[in-house]
C-alpha cells in the first residue's frame, strides 16, 4: 500500500541535499566548535556560516541569530527570560498561540505573578488589532506581546508589521512565534521591527533538533541555560554543527524555490479544496484556510459534517497520514483550544475537523487518495448510523 503524507504542519520530510550535508558535516567536521583548535574552528566556521546565511535572510545582524534545537526551546526562552531579566510585568496573548507559548505564558503568570490579557478571536479566527492597541493603552507596566505569525492548525496570518508598529508606539515589546511562515515566507525584520522570534528547521524540510531564535540586540535579552559562553552566552552548551548545517541548506533551498514552491503548494491546496467540496457532502473549512488572502498556503482545516473521533487512525489503516489538531495536541481527549475558539458549540459535538497539510512534495493523486479514503470512511459511518438506528 501506498503511503500518503499531508502532515507537513506537523512536520516535514528531509530535502536530499539536506541529508547529504549533514552527513558531510558527521564525517568530516566532528570537531568541537568552542575549541581552538583546527578541528573545532572548522565546525565554528560552518556554524557562523549559517547564522550569516539567516541573518541575511531576515535582514538582520548575524549576532541576533541565536541557535536552539527548536522553536519551543525559542519560545520558552524568549518568554520567561524577559520576565526574568527585562522587567516585563504584563503579557498580552491570544487563546490561539501553540502550547510552548501558552503553558510558558501560564507560568509565569502563576509562578511570577505577571498580569496577563488575551485577545480574543472572531469566528473566523482573526485577532482584532485595534484591541490590542486596546490593551497597549490600558497599562503602563512594560507588556511583553506574544502573538503567532500565522497559526499552526486554521492558517489565519496576522499582520506583523502592524503588530509590531502598534507595540513600538506604545514602548512593549513584541515576540512572535514565527514556526509556521519561517523560511515560507520573505520575512524582513529590518522593516518589522519585531523584538524576538522563533524558527525550527523542520517545518522547512530540515532537521528535527534544531532551530534559532532572532533576538533583537537592543533588547538586552539573556539566556536562560547557562553553563557555557556558546552562543553569545544566552544559549550554553555544545552546538548542533551537523543540525545547524542541515538548518542552512534546507533554508537556503526554500529561499531560491520559494516563488515556485509557494505557487505549486497553493495550486494544490485549491485543488485540494475543490475536491473535497465536490465529493465530500456538507464539508466546511475554518478560519481563513480556505481562502487566499491573509491564509498560510500550506494549511488547510476542514471540518467534517459528523463526529468521528477515530478519523485520523481510520486514515492512517488506509494508508493517509493526516492530523485532527497541532502535533502538540493531537493526541489528547479534548479538542485544541484553537478548534475550541473557531466551532460553534453544536459543531463541537456533532462535526469533526482535520488539519490536511501541504509541501512541494504533496502531489495531486495524494489528493486524491485522500477524497476516496474519505468518501469510503464517510459511506461506511452512514451505513453503520443507519444500522444503529434501525435496532
Amino acid at each position: 500500500m501506498d503511503k500518503i503524507y499531508l502532515d507537513n504542519a506537523a512536520t516535514t520530510p528531509l530535502s536530499e541535499e539536506v541529508i547529504d550535508a549533514m552527513v558531510s558535516t558527521m564525517r568530516m567536521n566532528f570537531g568541537n566548535p568552542s575549541s581552538t583548535h583546527s578541528f573545532g574552528q572548522e565546525a565554528k566556521i560552518l556554524i557562523e556560516n549559517v547564522r550569516r546565511q539567516v541573518a541575511d535572510y531576515l535582514h538582520v545582524t548575524p549576532a541576533e541569530i541565536i541557535f536552539t534545537s527548536c522553536g519551543t526551546e525559542s519560545n520558552n526562552m524568549i518568554i520567561k527570560s524577559s520576565i526574568e531579566h527585562l522587567g516585563v510585568e504584563r503579557i498580552i496573548s491570544s487563546p490561539l498561540e501553540h502550547k510552548c507559548v501558552s503553558e510558558s505564558v501560564m507560568e509565569m503568570k502563576n509562578r511570577k505573578g505577571v498580569e496577563v490579557a488575551y485577545i480574543r478571536p472572531n469566528e473566523k479566527g482573526d485577532l482584532d488589532l485595534n484591541k490590542l492597541e486596546e490593551l497597549l493603552k490600558a497599562s503602563e507596566k512594560k507588556t511583553l506581546v506574544s502573538l503567532m505569525h500565522a497559526n499552526n492548525e486554521i492558517g489565519n496570518i496576522t499582520d506583523l508589521k502592524k503588530m509590531a508598529e502598534l507595540c513600538k508606539a506604545h514602548n512593549a515589546l513584541l515576540h512572535s512565534d514565527t514556526v509556521q511562515t519561517m523560511a515560507h515566507m520573505d520575512l524582513d525584520l529590518s522593516d518589522i521591527p519585531v523584538d524576538f522570534a522563533s524558527c525550527s528547521a523542520h517545518k522547512f524540510h530540515g532537521p528535527k533538533g534544531v532551530g534559532f531564535a532572532f533576538i533583537r540586540k537592543a533588547t538586552g535579552l539573556k539566556g536562560i541555560i547557562t553553563g557555557g559562553p556558546q552562543e553569545r552566552s544566552l544559549r550554553a552548551g555544545t552546538e548542533n554543527v551537523c543540525g545547524i548545517v542541515g538548518l542552512g541548506k534546507a533554508l537556503e533551498l526554500s529561499i531560491k524555490n520559494m516563488e515556485s514552491y509557494t505557487n505549486y503548494i497553493q495550486e494544490i491546496k485549491n485543488y485540494a479544496i475543490e475536491r473535497l467540496s465536490a465529493e465530500i457532502s456538507g464539508i466546511k473549512f475554518n478560519g481563513r484556510s480556505a481562502e487566499t488572502e491573509n491564509s498560510l498556503y500550506t494549511v488547510l482545516s476542514a471540518l467534517l459534517p459528523y463526529k468521528n473521533p477515530l478519523i485520523g487512525l481510520q486514515l492512517d489503516m488506509k494508508g493517509v497520514a493526516i492530523s485532527q489538531g497541532s502535533a502538540c495536541s493531537s493526541g489528547a481527549s479534548k479538542p485544541s483550544m484553537v478548534m475550541m475558539m473557531v466551532l460553534s458549540e453544536d459543531e463541537m459535538d456533532h462535526c469533526t475537523p482535520l488539519r490536511i497539510s501541504f509541501s512541494h512534495m504533496t502531489t495531486k493523486a495524494d489528493i486524491d487518495a485522500l477524497v476516496t479514503a474519505l468518501k469510503e470512511i464517510s459511506n461506511d459511518f452512514v451505513i453503520e448510523k443507519t444500522n444503529v438506528e434501525h435496532r
